[in-house]
């Protein structure tokens, strides 16, 4: 019996197995908003039999995108769209969630496929937001450092996201801590060297993500999922660490988090990150044995690894990303691999055998 294909049950919603597509930035969007390039992104991989879908990192303002083309939630006109691909995702069977984010200091940059440079002010870039006054590289522009009003505001703009979110039909939202983005600033030591009850201690520096996560339970339905995505590791000697986490798993398990999603590293230019296949596995791994569910990452390719990984028990979920790039279909070839019957879609039945 194959339990990657197993149903998971998280609060009141079943997901029909443990694969999940990662939240991907596509850099397409005009304003924040989807378009027919995420609809057809997003469903293809509905139609590929994912158990979930998190659409990629949207941003909560403005200033929290990493380039002028991010998806964004600030605005109820941006509900529209996203409710379309929702609907569209449920309709597969697939459960639609979506990451909540704010790029801090690693905003106002152009996107990958331009050189993701920073953008100067004069060239249509903005004023980057940190915990610290701290440039994430010599390439990029320095931040403001953000005073209480600031965070204030931040709680509000990830509250009022959360409540898009559920307006636009998603079952899940993912509170984006990892990669060093701004509440992952406010976690490492590394970016963050505030001398107020935000920064120094290892409480300190994990207070504002828990004060967004209380903010955002308070508008998020008890009944629905919330996740975390968390960097593990900053892979640098004197950031946060595999221990923090585990310590900040076992915090975040009573605040009414379901799921931290186990990623690591993006918090300083030059980590050296022993990259390859389930690299990040382990810390799912170590996180999970605090009791909460975790989600492993990281080069996870063929149906036999991931099988694997949750047999094993090191994770509950495996979000894949590349792997989804390249084979939209991979839950359903995956199946197949490990001789498990599963529903297709009609439409594509007659390729099933």
């Amino acid at each position: 019996m194959s339990l990657l294909f197993s149903p998971l049950r998280i609060r009141e919603v079943e997901f029909k197995n443990r694969i999940g597509v990662s939240p991907m930035c596509q850099y397409s969007s005009e304003d924040g908003y989807v378009n027919d390039w995420h609809l057809v992104h997003l469903g293809s991989r509905a139609v590929g039999g994912a158990g979930l879908i998190i659409i990629e990192a949207a941003a909560i303002a403005p200033e929290g995108r990493i380039t002028p083309k991010d998806l964004g939630i600030w605005s109820d006109d941006h509900i529209k769209g996203l409710k379309q691909i929702v609907d569209f995702i449920h309709g597969q069977g697939s459960v639609a969630g979506i990451q909540l984010a704010h790029a801090g200091r690693k905003a106002s940059t152009r996107e990958p496929w331009n050189g993701s440079a920073s953008i100067p002010l004069e060239e249509g870039g903005w004023q980057t937001l940190a915990p610290s006054a701290i440039p994430f590289s010599e390439d990029h522009n320095t931040p403001r450092s953000l005073s209480s009003e600031d965070l204030e505001q931040i709680k509000i703009e990830f509250q009022s996201a959360a409540k898009r979110a559920f307006d636009a039909g998603f079952k899940v939202v993912e509170i984006h801590a990892a990669h060093g983005y701004l509440l992952h600033e406010f976690l490492s030591p590394l970016s963050n060297n505030r001398a107020d009850t935000y920064g120094g201690s290892f409480e300190n520096r994990i207070k504002f993500l828990l004060e967004v996560v209380e903010t955002v339970r308070l508008v998020w339905p008890a009944d629905l999922p919330l996740f975390v995505r968390i960097s593990a590791t900053d892979w640098v000697q004197g950031g946060w660490t595999k221990e923090d986490s585990i310590r900040l798993g076992e915090i975040l398990k009573t605040k009414e988090v379901d799921l931290l999603d186990c990623s690591t590293g993006g918090n300083v230019p030059k980590a050296d990150i022993p990259a390859g296949p389930g690299y990040q596995v382990e810390f799912s791994e170590a996180v999970r044995k605090t009791g909460i569910l975790t989600a492993a990452v990281g080069i996870i390719t063929s149906p036999e690894q991931a099988e694997s990984i949750i047999s094993k028990g090191k994770a509950d979920l495996v979000l894949l990303a590349r792997e989804m790039l390249r084979d939209p279909y991979f839950p359903l070839h995956a199946a197949k691999v490990l001789g498990v019957d599963i529903p297709w879609p009609v439409q594509y039945e007659r390729a099933k055998r």
